[in-house]
C-alpha cells in the first residue's frame, strides 16, 4: 500500500533519534518497526510517498498514532527558527525527527536498561529480552520477536536477566515486573493522568529516576512537554545555551525541540 505523508518525515533520522531501540533498515532504505505484535516494513517511493506493508486500516488504527501523524512538526518547527543559532542548527538538522508514541511497558524496561549504556548496548540487550520471553513473528522479510508483556517476564531469574547484559538494573527489571503484574502500577490507567502524577507514578519503580521518567512520558505517553535531560542534553544547555535551560519556554513542544537537539548533538560527536 501506499500513504502519503505531507509533513516532515525521514525515517532514517527516527531510526537515530536514540527513541527506539527495534526500528531499523534492514535493506537499502528499507525500515522495520515493531509495535507490541505488529511489524512494519516501509520504505519512501518518492514525492512524499512511502510504501508500508499494513492495510489501511492498520495504518489509520496504529501506525498513524504510532508516527504522530496527527501533529504538524512542519509548524513546530517555525515556531522556534529565531530563537537563537544553535537552537535554529537542531531544528534544521532534526528536520524529519518524529516523537513515536510506543507502547509504555517496552519503553519503560527500555529507559531503565539505558542507564549508563550506549545505544548499541541498549540494543543488544532489548533484542536479548524479546528472544528470551517474546512471542516470535514470522514476516515476509525474517523473523522477529514481540517484546515481552510483563506477564511473559515473571518468571525472569536474575541469572536469565544478566544474561541479556543488565548487570546492576537486574532489580529495577524486576520491581518492574512486580509492580506491573502485581496491579500497583497500571500503565493503562495512568494514561489519563496529569503529567506531574504520570511522572510521579512512573518514579514509584525502583531504579527509575526523573531522567527515566520524563523518557517514558515522552515516548509511551506523548507528553510533548517532558524533558529527558541526558548527557547529551545536559551538555547543550551548558556550552551552547550558556547554562540557561532553553527548554521551558516551548512549553507543550520542549520534548520535541529537545529532540531536535539531541539528535544535532549526537550527529556531530
Amino acid at each position: 500500500m501506499i500513504v502519503s505523508i505531507q509533513d516532515d518525515f525521514d525515517l532514517n533520522k527516527i531510526i537515530s533519534s536514540g527513541q527506539c531501540f527495534r526500528a531499523r533498515e534492514i535493506e537499502n532504505k528499507l525500515f522495520r518497526f515493531i509495535m507490541g505484535k505488529n511489524v512494519l516494513y516501509m520504505q519512501e517511493v518518492g514525492n512524499n510517498e512511502f510504501s508500508v506493508s499494513c492495510n489501511l486500516q492498520q495504518w489509520n488504527n496504529i501506525w498513524k498514532e504510532y508516527f504522530d501523524l496527527d501533529r504538524n512538526y512542519s509548524a513546530i518547527r517555525k515556531l522556534v527558527v529565531d530563537y537563537n543559532e544553535f537552537i535554529s542548527a537542531s531544528v534544521e538538522a532534526g528536520k524529519g525527527l518524529r516523537i513515536l508514541k510506543q507502547d509504555p511497558w517496552e519503553m519503560l524496561i527500555a529507559f531503565i536498561v539505558s542507564q549508563r549504556k550506549n545505544i548499541p548496548a541498549i540494543v543488544k540487550s532489548i533484542e536479548a529480552l524479546a528472544h528470551l520471553y517474546g512471542e516470535e513473528i514470522q514476516t515476509d522479510y525474517e523473523s522477529v520477536y514481540a517484546f515481552p508483556s510483563p506477564f511473559e517476564m515473571y518468571s525472569a531469574t536474575d541469572e536469565d536477566l544478566r544474561k541479556c547484559g543488565l548487570g546492576y538494573r537486574v532489580p529495577y527489571v524486576k520491581d518492574a515486573i512486580h509492580m506491573v503484574t502485581a496491579g500497583l502500577l497500571k500503565l493503562e490507567e495512568i494514561t489519563t493522568y496529569n503529567t506531574i502524577d504520570l511522572l510521579a507514578e512512573l518514579q514509584n519503580v525502583y531504579g527509575v529516576g526523573k531522567k527515566v521518567a520524563n523518557c517514558v512520558a515522552l515516548f509511551a505517553y506523548g507528553r510533548t512537554s517532558c524533558v529527558p535531560v541526558d548527557v547529551w542534553i545536559s551538555r547543550a544547555i551548558q556550552e551552547e545555551c550558556g547554562g540557561d535551560n532553553p527548554f521551558p519556554q516551548y512549553g507543550e513542544y520542549a520534548g520535541i525541540i529537545q529532540q531536535y537537539v539531541f539528535y544535532y548533538q549526537k550527529s556531530r560527536h
